[in-house]
């Protein structure tokens, strides 16, 4: 039985792992109500701006592993509490940027920190609760940090429109100072086994990102048969070939490879960064498409966002459900391919003259399509290992998760300047249509990807014995 302290600690535990959850949630979707504003500060490109999201994604993909091997090494509340201080300092220099190249670095450094806390605080509320309390505590967790996704957006243009941009990362300060203090108060330290860190292996997957979505921003206004595309491709292509060799030798490798010959966990990997990819590249042009084409102001815009974006609180824990009674792949198939029809449904209708009204019924059956796709994935990919390894798992799930978002934007935003501008409401509607018409294949692709996933029966075998999956 459990004293008060040991509650009172599970209550510390709980809120503040959860407060670092929700300001780094907060802080990716606060964002993107913002882009506008911000492109018209600096006088920056669309080309430009999507490095604001995509050097965190980045930088968040590729040192997430690493982050729970270092709190595993030095401990986990103190490299907890470093990755909000880090986070605190990049948001102070995303505030003080004088020019996108500045704000692109603060934002390459804030996913930084952000790839500290986002495994440590998993790992140390997982630390804190017995198996009869942790899912309870997760559901809470993961239900604070969902209404980060919903309301972010939203807040972002109320700052935007009535402090200024700079804000959105001003009030990072006072929060994460606070939260520092009482990390180091209230939080007891923990260690888990020390992992050698593969150095090598993060070099070269970060390396093989920047050259491949490097050929994607270029190709258009240098020409994708050019050196420099051509060789950025090469380079991207081979770095991601060595390592995946490096990592088959590895003693100790970031991703182990072995992991994919199990069919759900290749599958549910390659369907989850297609979707993703689909979901980060509408979230990054969506909001700027209200505003620049349809003249609604940032606040506005955030608003507007919240028929999607709320699907994912409604729908995601009904999904988790239904997945025991008709399997992951009816879910992920069923779900991408209504994320599929409701972005190809807006990519034939939008037009300067479109209403908003006419926007909401695809734009609901697309994200109450991928809030069905993304528990059912993430179930497939976890029920495919062994209890042990569902910690590496779950930190590959996420790379993914973070590169997929961000070949995307690349991707998105490529179509988007290849048929349209950002330097009127008609140009950029044009272009808008491309992209939402290159998110919808990536989503139908993602589909595909789920007909591989086994059947009912056989996801019930692979939970009962994960190594034969």
């Amino acid at each position: 039985m459990q004293t008060p302290q040991q509650r009172a600690e599970q209550r510390w535990v709980l809120g503040l792992t959860a407060l670092a959850s929700f300001m780094m949630a907060l802080d990716a979707m606060i964002m993107t109500t913002a882009f506008a504003t911000i492109r018209a500060d600096f006088g920056s490109p669309v080309e430009t701006l999507q490095w604001t999201v995509n050097a965190f994604n980045l930088t968040f993909a590729v040192l997430l592993l690493t982050g729970a091997a270092l709190g595993d090494r030095f401990g986990r509340r103190r490299m907890f509490a470093a990755g909000i201080a880090l986070f605190v300092v990049a948001s102070a220099a995303c505030a003080l940027a004088g020019n996108a190249a500045a704000l692109i670095a603060a934002r390459a450094l804030q996913g930084a920190g952000a790839a500290l806390v986002m495994p440590l605080a998993m790992a140390i509320l997982s630390g804190a609760f017995g198996r009869e309390e942790r899912a309870r505590a997760l559901g809470i967790f993961s239900g604070i940090t969902g209404c980060a996704l919903i309301i972010g957006p939203a807040i972002g243009g109320f700052i935007t429109e009535h402090l200024g941009w700079r804000w959105i990362f001003w009030i990072n300060l006072p929060i994460g100072l606070v939260a520092i203090a009482l990390v180091m108060a209230r939080l007891r330290e923990s260690f888990g086994v020390p992992a050698p860190l593969d150095v090598a292996g993060l070099s070269m997957v970060a390396l093989a990102a920047l050259a491949l979505v490097w050929a994607l921003l270029r190709g258009n206004s240098v020409g994708w048969a050019s050196a420099e595309v051509t060789g950025a491709l090469i380079a991207g292509a081979a770095l991601a070939v060595t390592f995946v060799l490096w990592e088959l030798r590895a003693s100790s490798p970031m991703v182990p490879m072995r992991l994919f010959a199990a069919r759900p966990f290749a599958s549910g990997i390659a369907a989850s960064v297609l979707f993703y990819a689909a979901m980060y590249g509408v979230l990054f042009l969506l909001p700027q498409f209200l505003q620049i084409a349809l003249g609604f102001d940032a606040f506005g815009a955030g608003l507007r966002l919240v028929p999607w974006t709320a699907t994912l609180f409604v729908t995601a824990p009904i999904a988790g459900a239904a997945v025991n009674r008709f399997g992951e792949r009816t879910l992920v198939v069923t779900g991408l391919l209504m994320q599929a029809i409701g972005l190809g449904w807006i990519s034939e209708i939008v037009s300067p003259a479109v209403s908003y009204s006419a926007l909401v019924a695809p734009l609901v059956l697309a994200g109450v399509g991928v809030s069905m796709a993304m528990p059912a994935a993430q179930n497939a990919v976890l029920s495919a290992v062994a209890v042990s390894e569902m910690g590496k798992a779950s930190g590959i799930f996420n790379m993914g998760r973070f590169l997929g978002g961000m070949f995307g934007i690349a991707a998105l935003v490529a179509s988007f300047s290849a048929n349209g501008a950002a330097d009127s409401s008609g140009h950029f509607s044009s272009g808008f249509a491309a992209a939402m018409s290159l998110a919808a294949t990536l989503s139908l692709a993602g589909a595909v990807a789920g007909l591989f996933l086994p059947t009912r029966r056989r996801v019930v075998a692979a939970t009962a014995t994960p190594q034969d999956a």
